[in-house]
């Protein structure tokens, strides 16, 4: 029998990197080297129509160290990310992107951090290069309201540069959603948790792969997974505009039946009804948004499909060892 020797298992999500993935490359093996412990290096290709798997194809014939894994299409960088912890060996997972945004130097610093006995490092972001304004603002609103109203300590400013025991990987083997909000899930274990700071670079090469809607997107995702504040609203909306309603009921019959006046002309009752209109749609929205999820879930449809993959050459290694 084979035991299972390695200590660190990277995990980078790809998705049209090719212009990066050489210096990429060459940065982790510098710091990875200096670590002197045994690692791997996953790349989850997901879905490029570029010629990024074949660069990493061709690190892998030269290092046995590094793996790949290609997804069928593209199914997300949440999901990625996912595949590449869910298949990972090494006694802790890093994470982090392939554009360089994540210094690939501060792994080591990670690495020593959790060494210290905890079970989660964040790294958190000081500084964000290369993002406009409005991503900047917009990003920091978000996770401090999405801190407010979830029941899990989220921390803010962080993204998915991280590095986690094996012991929480295992743990988020066992959570079944289909829409994945990592940040979230890895809070929600609990455990031993701690942070470092650094500075993000902006991207290398290329343009960012996550457009407003993929964005928005991860926020819903990080909202319904962890909050049931949508709802609560949705049920607190719906009463105050029940009193309203009947507050202005009562007004037009005391018009109608004490004072006489008749309300000339359909201004009131167009406006009551756009308003009631609107208050429905919004809370027939967010109901929909949560069944939508519960619907993901119950399919049961796999996470990822592999199109090819150089870890089913790792078990045939093991297997002629045995």
């Amino acid at each position: 029998m084979v035991k299972n020797n390695i200590e660190l298992s990277i995990v980078l999500p790809v998705y049209n990197e090719e212009k990066n993935i050489d210096l990429l490359y060459t940065k982790l093996i510098s710091s990875v080297e200096q670590l002197k412990c045994a690692y791997e290096i996953i790349f989850v290709n997901d879905g490029s129509i570029d010629n990024s798997l074949e660069i990493i194809i061709n690190l892998a014939k030269n290092n046995p160290n590094i793996k790949y894994i290609d997804f069928s299409r593209n199914f997300g960088h949440q999901i990625a990310i996912y595949a590449g912890m869910e298949n990972s060996k090494g006694n802790y997972v890093l994470t982090m992107d392939s554009d360089l945004q994540d210094p690939p130097e501060e792994i080591i610093n990670l690495y020593n951090k959790v060494k210290q006995g905890f079970d989660i490092v964040h790294a958190r972001r000081k500084q964000r290069k290369g993002e406009t304004i409005f991503k900047k603002l917009t990003a920091k609103i978000y996770y401090r309201i999405l801190r407010k109203i979830t029941k899990c300590d989220i921390p803010v400013d962080v993204g998915d540069f991280r590095i986690i025991s094996k012991k929480v990987v295992d743990i988020l083997k066992q959570m079944p959603e289909q829409e994945k909000y990592l940040r979230g899930q890895i809070a929600w274990v609990g455990f031993k948790q701690t942070f470092i700071e650094y500075d993000r670079d902006q991207r290398a090469e290329g343009k960012t792969k996550y457009s407003t809607s993929k964005m928005t997107k991860l926020a819903l995702d990080g909202i319904t997974s962890f909050s049931d504040f949508p709802l609560r609203f949705a049920t607190y909306l719906g009463f105050f505009v029940s009193i309203i309603s009947f507050v202005l009921m009562l007004w037009v019959l005391y018009k109608r039946l004490i004072v006489k006046e008749y309300v000339q002309g359909w201004t009131s009752i167009i406006l009551s009804v756009l308003f009631m209109g609107g208050i429905t749609l919004i809370t027939i929205g967010i109901i929909g948004e949560y069944i939508s999820r519960m619907g993901n879930n119950v399919r049961k449809r796999p996470l990822y499909i592999i199109n090819k993959t150089n870890l089913d050459n790792e078990e045939e290694d093991k297997e002629e060892a045995n």
